[in-house]
């Protein structure tokens, strides 16, 4: 009987010893978690610069497409009337654009820089709104200014 119970003992005595030791090796110590975090952190670094890049990389399409538009728009009204619009503002009145395009660097309709035609003292309707660019100061990721698109 005795025998039983000192087996018994050890048994359990060697169980706990067992779990003991389980439970130590399946920690992390603080170099392995800071490597992981160190890791992790520079992913996210990476990550943020790429959505930025493709944020403006998007504006910039946009931008694009909004100066095509509006071009066009203007190109219509001279081969309609033989003169160029006074104003961007008549190009929505007269239905050339549903509306005036907000900037995407901007965020404003009202900052689009306009390039007059040339006055001809022989034509007087040759004055009016020849061209449009962008209002923003910015860089664009090719290191052209958006002024100039």
């Amino acid at each position: 009987m005795i025998g039983r119970c000192v087996q018994g003992w050890r048994r359990t005595c060697d169980a706990h010893t067992a779990g003991a030791g389980r439970r130590s090796e399946s920690g992390f110590t603080l170099v392995e978690i800071m490597a992981v975090m160190v890791i992790v952190i520079t992913l996210a670094g990476i990550a943020t610069i790429g959505y930025g890049t493709a944020m403006t990389r998007s504006r910039e399409a946009v931008l694009k497409e909004d100066l095509f538009r509006m071009r066009d728009a203007i190109d219509q009204y001279f081969a309609d009337r033989t003169e160029y619009p006074a104003s961007l503002e008549a190009l929505v009145s007269e239905r050339y654009l549903r509306t005036i395009p907000d900037d995407p660097f901007t965020e404003s309709s009202t900052t689009w820089q306009t390039v007059m035609a040339d006055y001809d003292p022989a034509n007087p309707l040759s004055q009016g709104i020849y061209d449009v660019h962008s209002g923003s100061v910015g860089l664009a990721v090719d290191g052209s200014p958006y002024a100039e698109w």
